[in-house]
């Protein structure tokens, strides 16, 4: 299944290859799908997550300040609230079902693959400009919805349904749009409608796959606690 998130995205995903669908039809996901997935591999994941999305919302932090325009600025502030304020409280929630407190989250020991992925993001950042930190970004939060709205449209065991009930919800779907029509909208403003022609979009598509292929790590990660 594929989702509508803007033309860019769609240009990237397919420029990604076979690492886009070993990204997001990964043993991981599909055990999510199944509830075949253990549960020590599901918190090990959640723990290493909630370290990873402090990161990531320090990199989105980031984008406000690589931004040129008012509205970019908007929307990257908009994504650091749906991360701080949002996606981290399911990890929470979830954790703290079987007794894992936000003091024990905070207290998670960051495993080399989750190191490797974060600090890729925050040097496409620190190194790059506004474009190259978004193509880094793209696919963890644009996968998650690809995955999200796959997984709710099909018939899927109830052990993982809050999981799949948040990134295929509508207010995760409706960030996924938002944030696909921010990366559009930047590189018209920057490059014009046929950015895809210029020779920086390769670097791009190339930004965008390395971040696609380290989410693959990272999920391999979780299947071993």
């Amino acid at each position: 299944m594929t989702v509508d998130y803007g033309k860019a995205f769609g240009l990237m995903r397919t420029a990604s290859g076979q690492s886009w669908q070993d990204y997001t039809t990964h043993t991981f996901v599909e055990g999510l799908r199944d509830g075949t997935l253990p549960n020590d591999a599901f918190l090990h994941y959640l723990r290493q997550d909630y370290v990873f999305l402090m990161h990531f919302s320090r990199a989105w932090a980031l984008a406000v300040v690589k931004a040129d325009r008012f509205e970019e600025m908007q929307a990257a502030s908009a994504t650091v609230h749906a991360l701080l304020d949002e996606e981290i409280k399911l990890h929470i929630a979830l954790c703290a079902e079987v007794g894992i407190t936000e003091a024990d989250l905070q207290a998670t020991v960051e495993r080399p693959e989750n190191m490797a992925y974060t600090r890729f993001v925050l040097e496409a950042g620190y190194s790059g400009d506004f474009m190259s930190l978004l193509a880094a970004l793209a696919p963890c939060v644009l996968g998650y919805g690809e995955i999200g709205a796959r997984l709710s449209a099909t018939k899927t065991s109830d052990t993982y349904a809050d999981w799949i009930g948040t990134y295929g919800g509508d207010d995760y779907q409706e960030l996924c749009k938002s944030v696909g029509e921010l990366i559009e909208s930047a590189l018209v403003h920057r490059f014009g409608t046929d950015y895809d022609k210029l020779p920086i979009w390769d670097g791009l598509c190339d930004t965008f796959t390395k971040a696609t292929q380290l989410e693959v790590g990272f999920w391999d990660m979780g299947m071993t606690p």
